[in-house]
């Protein structure tokens, strides 16, 4: 199953959503899955931060979106319950996200 989204509509810094992925530019075109291990918010409503990891839009937990490992729990509220920022990101070392693969073909990016 694949899905296909313009280029044009994914400038650096924004996140899409294509089927079951969240698609981004951080510099590079990345497809990861869509559903937040925390609590299945829409990665696709997400951000990229400085250092190019996908940022849930609740909780600001963060992925490396190369390996889809969370690298930052959960934050606000969420942060201050012991180990919880510990057992998510355990949690994403046996159940990462998952990726898709994203090439470009003209004007049209393509996941895969």
């Amino acid at each position: 199953m694949s899905a296909s989204i313009p280029a044009e509509g994914l400038p650096e810094g924004k996140v899409v959503g294509a089927d079951g992925y969240a698609v981004g530019n951080n510099g590079d075109y990345f497809a990861v899955g869509r559903k937040c291990r925390h609590l299945g918010a829409d990665l696709a409503h997400g951000s990229i931060d400085e250092d190019g990891c996908l940022v849930c839009p609740w909780h600001q937990a963060k992925y490396d979106v190369k390996s889809g490992r969370m690298t930052q729990g959960p934050q606000g509220f969420f942060a201050k319950i012991p180990g919880l920022d510990t057992s998510f990101k355990l949690l994403t070392k046996v159940l990462p996200l998952k990726r898709g693969k994203v090439t470009r073909s003209g004007d049209d990016l393509t996941v895969a």
